[in-house]
């Protein structure tokens, strides 16, 4: 919480007209990348699971930005303002776009609750983990950067290989949902070329106003934090996945590293 009150009380009018363009710029790539899939959906030329992955795999990308704000509170009100519009975009929402958005990516197991569950959880778990690092870490945005790439990617990858290739299935019971050795394995090995690159980027190469890690932690903590998201997705409810993988996974590997250090 120091660095963020350094931040604020260095925090200057220049700082925040390049803040505020970072912001339209965010703001602007969210719209798109659900506005489109949506459209698309309604012409017919993307299926309902098209378009849900599409904008799954897309929007959430937008945590990239999130390093370059000079102040990070400005990446928490824009996942905020996502996690609102998901939790009323409804079946009987009174607006009109909301409830387009709902019969475009809305899954059948979501029509008793009549809500973007699955998006909400998603949306949530990015605000709850941008919100925590950027008020108490600030300069080791690296770890819900890894955690919520997981969720994006990895997921979206490993629903797709297990739907086309799974052979070997993985039923655990209490989780409700099957996954397959298949799909586990796409998740793993994606998971850790993300972090990977995520933490050898902004930790490394160009760590920007993050702490610097040596090739060697950014190596040990993409295999962590790939086997752990592994593991959570695993042992997951498919409805609670988009919630439990990225804080699971971010929590683990930050504790690790604090007392490992």
């Amino acid at each position: 919480m120091k660095i963020l009150f350094e931040t604020i009380a260095n925090y200057t009018y220049s700082d925040f007209l390049s803040d505020l363009i970072l912001v339209g710029i965010a703001y602007g790539y969210v719209l798109i990348t659900i506005l489109v899939p949506v459209y698309l959906k309604k012409r017919g030329l993307l299926s309902k699971f098209a378009a849900r992955k599409t904008v799954h795999l897309l929007s959430g990308l937008v945590v990239l930005t999130v390093p370059f704000f000079i102040l990070p509170l400005h990446a928490v009100f824009i996942a905020l303002t996502m996690t609102v519009v998901v939790y009323y975009s409804a079946k009987d929402s009174s607006v009109k776009q909301l409830q387009e958005l709902y019969e475009s990516i809305g899954e059948e197991a979501e029509e008793s609750v009549g809500r973007l569950q699955g998006p909400f959880h998603y949306s949530l778990s990015i605000t709850i983990l941008i919100a925590i690092f950027a008020v108490f870490a600030p300069d080791q945005l690296y770890f819900p950067i890894c955690g919520i790439l997981i969720m994006i990617v990895s997921d979206t990858f490993a629903s797709l290989v297990g739907k086309k290739y799974g052979r070997i299935k993985i039923a655990l019971p209490y989780t409700g949902s099957q996954r397959t050795l298949e799909g586990s394995l796409t998740f793993f090995v994606s998971a850790f070329i993300l972090c990977f690159l995520a933490f050898y980027i902004f930790g490394l190469f160009s760590p920007i106003n993050q702490k610097i890690l040596t090739l060697e932690l950014v190596f040990v903590y993409a295999l962590v934090t790939s086997l752990t998201g592994t593991v959570v997705e695993l042992l997951s409810r498919s409805t609670f996945d988009d919630l439990t993988v990225p804080i699971a996974t971010t929590m683990v590997i930050y504790i690790l590293a604090s007392i490992t250090r």
